[in-house]
């Protein structure tokens, strides 16, 4: 494992058809090749984001050659990436689909695969009475169970996704499994992400001492579901190394050093200091 590499966070702002959204992404992940980045990450159901039948959708992309799923391989091989795809629904045994997120190589394969664990069924306080203010996320996805630590050719890759990130607990379990980076793919409400997405990137990678990267879908101004955006990299120490801090798609890219994990570990060795 190289001990430098870059990295980026693609940040998307939904748009009227799957179509579009791919192009959109294929667009931002290009821009990040070309800068270098050599891991990606998308937000949260980035290509089928306003869509109502997860189930069907979900029933499609079981299948390799899925639509999404066929995109993810050839947008990882075309710009020899290794690619979180964010998370897309995929059927399985139970009566919803699952959240999921594939990680692909530089070779357009799929590696591994994580199913969002934590749904968000919550109320939150709406900005106008024309906001939503309670999602149900149980009703048309089924929560996953196994924690994932993937290997990679760069870093052990700890795969979390969305209100994931509230559950300090999970990462805890991905940085015992000696993962170094997390990927956060998100499409955090602009409600709760102004206050808390950045105060929790940053608290997961303090706490754990690794690398952070969370990628959100962004449409603030949104009059009835808005999206926080705020795509962010983050190092161990808490620093920000990159964010995109507006209501606009685009992309941070960023190179991390995994030799600063090793390194602060070393001088504040938490691991050791553990009680509970």
């Amino acid at each position: 494992m190289s001990n430098a590499f870059s990295v980026a966070a693609i940040q998307l702002k939904p748009a009227g058809s799957i179509d579009e959204n791919l192009a959109n992404a294929a667009a931002l992940l290009s821009e990040a090749a070309a800068a270098g980045a050599q891991l990606a990450v998308l937000p949260e159901n980035f290509a089928h984001y306003g869509q109502s039948d997860f189930l069907a959708i979900g029933r499609a992309e079981s299948e390799d050659n899925g639509l999404v799923r066929q995109f993810l391989s050839q947008q990882a091989s075309t710009n020899r990436l290794w690619l979180v795809g964010g998370t897309l629904p995929v059927a399985g045994p139970k009566p919803r689909p699952f959240a999921r997120s594939f990680l692909f190589d530089p070779q357009g394969n799929c590696v591994d695969e994580y199913d969002k664990i934590h749904l968000f069924d919550v109320d939150v306080d709406a900005p106008t009475d024309s906001t939503q203010s309670s999602y149900r996320e149980s009703d048309d996805f089924a929560a996953g169970t196994r924690v994932v630590v993937a290997t990679t050719a760069l870093c052990k890759l700890g795969m979390t996704v969305c209100y994931d990130l509230r559950f300090a607990e999970l990462y805890r379990k991905l940085a015992d499994a000696e993962a170094q980076l997390f990927t956060v793919p998100a499409a955090f409400t602009a409600a709760t992400g102004k206050d808390h997405w950045q105060v929790l990137l940053s608290a997961r990678a303090i706490e754990n001492q690794v690398f952070v990267i969370g990628a959100n879908l962004v449409d603030r101004a949104h009059p009835t579901r808005g999206l926080w955006g705020g795509s962010a990299i983050i190092d161990p120490w808490g620093t920000v190394l990159g964010c995109l801090d507006n209501d606009e798609a685009g992309l941070v890219v960023a190179e991390i050093n995994l030799a600063l994990i090793g390194e602060l570990r070393a001088k504040m060795p938490m691991g050791q200091h553990r009680k509970l």
